[in-house]
């Protein structure tokens, strides 16, 4: 069984607390994890020992999700630093970003009102570059320069990008559809 003190994902996982991550060992450290608290596992057991291996199975999902996901593990390093990316409060962002923004939504309407999957397609491999560059901005800052409040705000762009890769997504569907 995990020990009681492990809360951490990455201590769970035992991987460093790192942005640039092996996914491959998280993926392997998870499945070893699940084979051991997987609440199929307690079913001969006590219902104390049973909510406690859901528990533990619930706690390791979670912490996989989240550091599965690029965005949402800068923002679990950024946490345990202390620093919070204020993404509900904070929408302050430079100009030239937000202008960005606005020409890739009308961009994204534009292509969704002529129906244009090519359109479409360049879209989404300039904003899969874009954020890609974020990222990779993100592992310098985060675990090289351990710069967390200029990393907060790369989170909050990349939030923006995401969002805007969502509704993309949601574009190319509906055109296929």
């Amino acid at each position: 069984m995990i020990s009681a003190a492990t809360r951490d994902y990455f201590e769970l996982f035992q991987l460093p607390p790192v942005f640039q991550l092996d996914i491959d060992r998280l993926d392997i450290h998870y499945r070893e994890i699940q084979s051991r608290v997987h609440p199929d596992k307690a079913a001969h057991l006590s219902d104390g020992e049973k909510r406690l291996f859901l528990q533990w199975a619930t706690l390791a999902n979670e912490a996989y999700r989240t550091l599965r996901r690029p965005l949402d593990r800068a923002r679990y390093l950024l946490q345990i630093h202390g620093v919070e990316t204020g993404e509900e409060d904070n929408t302050a962002m430079p100009a030239e970003f937000l202008l960005e923004q606005i020409e890739w939504r009308e961009e994204l309407q534009e292509a969704q009102a002529r129906r244009s999957q090519p359109a479409l397609d360049r879209l989404s491999v300039r904003l899969r570059r874009e954020m890609n560059a974020l990222l990779d901005s993100l592992a310098t800052l985060l675990d090289v320069e351990r710069r967390h409040s200029a990393a907060a705000e790369v989170v909050r762009r990349l939030a923006f990008l995401e969002k805007l890769g969502r509704d993309l997504d949601q574009a190319q569907a509906e055109l296929e559809a």
